[in-house]
């Protein structure tokens, strides 16, 4: 929160890598997840309740007086309503009912006269004209200052949006009318979801993702508890909670019902049809089904709730956090994870609800890994990729709203509180509205229609709250036995690809030549193709094309050879892919002043050192070769002795730079890119191929890095000179790196298994996605092969993409050494950010602790720890100074 007010403020987010504001419009576009930011200090909004959970009532002032003072809700910016509702109408209304909260207590915010209130009803009628549509549904996205149809609005040509968009206003719509007495947002609110409980599928009772706002079609007919649809049902159970509507609870009986009959498949929650809901519609599921458990806490259906986290806490365990998505055997699907905080959210409900202590020790798991792995110089990265470690320059504002307010109450106890929590409940966006809301401007009458809804015969619906006595029938290891049967699920699923069926051989006769067999430079092959009516086509980029036209065949045998050529190459290429899934490997500078924070994904090379194989990788100072780009003899070999050479893309094969450089007696390489501006976030990483020959010869390791992951080595190098980097198959831990090195307890404070060192308490004042967000799958490392510029064809046909399916008539199979793999250069964890210079009194009393522990373990020459600690010392002011 620190870092957020000093280097991004007032901007909405705070970009943790390079310690400044995310502004929309001067960073370039992610598509729909910028729709979040209004240019309205997003995350400053966000906060304001949890600083008040944390106990931080000064802060909470000065923030309130901030938000009053500066924050202009009239920008000309497409928003979504979505977001903009949950976040910051949902943060304005959470800090005004605890600024009232704390008025009334008489100490703090004597002076505060509702300003929250008058903003958030200010920004409701903002959000109101998304509703100007006949079926009641909001369109996906306003304009602040024009609305929706306005000339100037730049929005309001949409059809459709997600259930969980429409579906997640009535909280905050419901409590701004409850204290306004303005009753039009919560009468939009109601028939919304009104609109969605009609368009249901009556046989499965299930809803899908997306829905035409204008015809009420369902446009994407999968449902499920995630991504798309998870806070509808949330708000349907809520709403009741807050609002004491029958009629919405009904509805989400009637929902829950379904769901537990066709998507539940304990522990695994899959999305099925919603007109076939015994099929499933995928076989993966993303990670914002884990705020599920949670709900059916909320709910008192304790059981399920207990197996869908434990599944969810075995995966967390395999990968640090959770994936984005991940598949029914546990292998990553999508390899992101923004710091999400659903999972928190469940844990805290399961703890409240059963007092087991486990969950305790989940918490402390998932601080230990944001410190460990997330934590940079300016706050918390988000995880690019969670196989590497690879970080991501964002920190959304979720993770200060949620993630902080959900691990601090975990922990606390009542006299940690200065209020009492149970008299609120939470948005989905965790935000606190007060129950008493329930009884007051009640505008809207109450409809109990009870025939509308199916009978259920289900005993936990009924109309009373969970009973602990009743869930938990005076058994303390009830949560622990429903846990245990499922404490390897994950492991015995092991990520193994399956392996092809060896072909039946058949008495037929021979076929004339076999996909395994081809080569596309063999002319008797190219005869043998023409002469089956397959034509091959060398295309621009290097990749060569298979196209078959049966008409073009010899004769109808030859057709038919063709054909199944075709088809055995399309299963070869699919069959290679899947047994050349590389992981991207890593680039971390473990030199002073970096020490192992920064990291670069790289792209692994087909020759050479297999690092995957060399768990402790290679680690050497960097030097910059001459030529530069490595096609001749090295003329400055003493430069690059026992050093890992950088070197430019361009002008001759990867084999051949890596032989130079070995020979020039360098222990490793890294190949920048040669594109000025690309980088890993615009650009798909791809595995460097050999040269076509031998390249057995070739024994040390070698990377490439994007020119703009390049530029941070070279950067450091005109900085600093030496630097020290470790290329290894992915981001170690600093208790790796500096094993048997004293470093100083700054450094080092992340590493939470070290039982000597003084644990530093954080006071950093710590979702949905966009539900059309679609993070790119991330899974393989495709090859290919450098050219001379002067020209030359690189077929590839020893690793071809994935081909399209022959057919009778005509069949094109493209086979390329490029195939898309997400990665980014990134920062590992770091120290935590200071709020005052006090701070680092403490920080430099535990570096003399450490040297002097160190000292008694095993001793050193004097002026060989001066050296270390001064050279610490001195980076550590560095950092204090923000040039990092």
């Amino acid at each position: 929160f620190c870092s957020q007010q000093e280097h991004a403020y007032p901007a909405d987010e705070l970009m943790p890598l390079t310690c400044r504001g995310r502004v929309r419009g001067q960073e370039p576009s992610r598509g729909d997840v910028d729709d979040a930011l209004g240019k309205f200090s997003l995350t400053l909004i966000d906060t304001l309740d949890t600083l008040v959970v944390l106990n931080k009532t000064k802060e909470f002032e000065e923030a309130v007086k901030k938000v009053i003072k500066d924050v202009n809700l009239d920008n000309d910016i497409v928003v979504s309503v979505f977001e903009t509702n949950i976040r910051v109408l949902g943060g304005l209304l959470g800090g005004h009912s605890v600024a009232i909260m704390l008025k009334e207590k008489g100490e703090y915010m004597q002076w505060y006269n509702g300003e929250l209130l008058h903003m958030a009803k200010e920004l409701g009628y903002k959000l109101l004209p998304a509703f100007n549509t006949t079926s009641g549904l909001p369109y996906p996205r306003v304009n602040l200052k024009f609305g929706v149809r306005h000339p100037e609005a730049r929005t309001g040509t949409e059809s459709d949006t997600c259930t969980a968009c429409a579906g997640t206003l009535i909280l905050e719509f419901a409590a701004l009318s409850r204290f306004t007495g303005t009753s039009i947002f919560e009468e939009y609110a109601r028939k919304a979801l009104d609109f969605i409980w009609e368009k249901r599928q009556r046989s499965s009772n299930l809803v899908g993702v997306t829905i035409n706002i204008h015809t009420g079609d369902w446009v994407r007919k999968d449902s499920g508890v995630g991504a798309g649809i998870d806070s509808y049902y949330e708000y349907l159970l809520k709403a009741y909670v807050l609002l004491g509507d029958d009629s919405f609870l009904e509805r989400f009986n009637t929902h829950y019902d379904a769901i537990m009959r066709y998507i539940s498949q304990p522990p695994l929650l899959l999305d099925v049809h919603i007109h076939k809901p015994m099929l499933n519609a995928r076989t993966w599921m993303d990670s914002l089904l884990a705020f599920f458990p949670g709900l059916q806490v909320l709910k008192g259906d304790i059981r399920p709730a207990i197996e869908t986290h434990e599944m969810l806490y075995q995966v967390i365990k395999k990968h640090n956090f959770l994936p984005e998505a991940f598949t029914t055997d546990f292998r990553v699907h999508w390899a992101q994870h923004p710091l999400r905080p659903e999972f928190a959210e469940s844990t805290y409900f399961l703890y409240k609800a059963t007092g087991d202590p486990y969950y305790l020790e989940v918490g402390k798991t998932l601080i230990e890994n944001l410190n460990k792995y997330a934590r940079v110089p300016c706050g918390f990265a988000a995880m690019k990729d969670v196989r590497t470690g690879s970080h991501e320059d964002r920190m959304d504002s979720f993770f200060l709203a949620e993630m902080f307010k959900y691990l601090y109450l975990l922990f606390a106890d009542k006299e940690d509180m200065i209020f009492d929590i149970e008299d609120y409940i939470f948005t989905t966006e965790a935000h606190l509205l007060p129950l008493w809301l329930s009884t007051t401007n009640q505008t809207i009458s109450k409809k109990n229609t009870s025939t509308e809804y199916t009978e259920l015969d289900d005993s936990n619906f009924d109309w009373t709250c969970p009973n602990t006595q009743i869930l938990f029938p005076n058994d303390p290891m009830f949560a622990q036995s429903i846990r245990e049967p499922l404490k390897n699920v994950v492991d015995k699923s092991c990520p193994r690809g399956i392996s092809r069926a060896e072909e039946s051989l058949g008495s037929g006769p021979k076929p004339p030549l076999r996909a395994r067999d081809f080569m596309a430079s063999n002319p008797e092959h190219l005869e043998i193709l023409k002469k089956m009516g397959v034509s091959l086509i060398h295309l621009k980029d290097g990749r060569v094309q298979l196209v078959q036209h049966a008409v073009q065949a010899a004769s109808s045998l030859d057709a038919e050879d063709g054909l199944r050529f075709m088809q055995e190459m399309i299963e070869l290429s699919s069959q290679q892919q899947k047994e050349q899934q590389l992981p991207p490997r890593a680039v971390q500078i473990v030199s002073h002043p970096f020490f192992g924070r920064v990291v670069l994904t790289a792209g692994p090379a087909q020759f050479g050192m297999d690092l995957s194989k060399h768990k402790a990788g290679t680690r050497g100072f960097v030097a910059t070769i001459k030529p530069y780009n490595g096609c001749s003899e090295i003329t400055n070999p003493e430069a690059v002795k026992e050093k890992i050479a950088l070197m430019q893309r361009g002008q001759c094969m990867f084999a051949e730079k890596a032989r130079n450089i070995q020979k020039a007696g360098a222990i490793g390489g890294i190949v920048i890119d040669d594109n000025e501006g690309s980088s890993s976030d615009t650009a798909p990483l791809f595995q460097m191929a050999g040269d076509g020959k031998n390249t057995d010869d070739i024994t040390i390791p070698m990377l490439f890095l994007f020119n703009k992951e390049g530029n941070i080595i070279l950067d450091a190098i005109r900085e600093y000179e030496a630097v020290e980097v470790l290329l290894s198959d992915k981001a170690k831990d600093r208790a790796t790196i500096f094993k048997g090195k004293m470093i100083p307890n700054y450094i080092f404070d992340s590493n939470l298994e070290m039982e000597n060192m003084d644990q530093k308490s954080s006071e950093n004042d710590s979702h949905k996605p966009n539900s059309e967000e679609a993070p790119s799958e991330s899974q393989d490392a495709g090859a290919i092969s450098e050219e001379p510029e002067g020209g030359g064809e690189s077929s590839g046909v020893g690793d071809p993409d994935p081909l399209s399916p022959a057919s009778t008539d005509s069949a094109s199979v493209s086979m390329a050494d490029e195939d898309p793999h997400t990665s980014g250069h990134t920062e590992a964890s770091a120290l935590e950010p200071a709020c005052t210079p006090g701070d680092s009194q403490p920080q430099e009393q535990n570096t003399q602790t450490e040297a002097k522990a160190h000292w008694d373990s095993k001793a050193q020459p004097m002026e060989s720890i001066l050296a270390d600690w001064n050279e610490d010392i001195e980076a550590f002011e560095m950092m204090e100074k923000d040039e990092l």
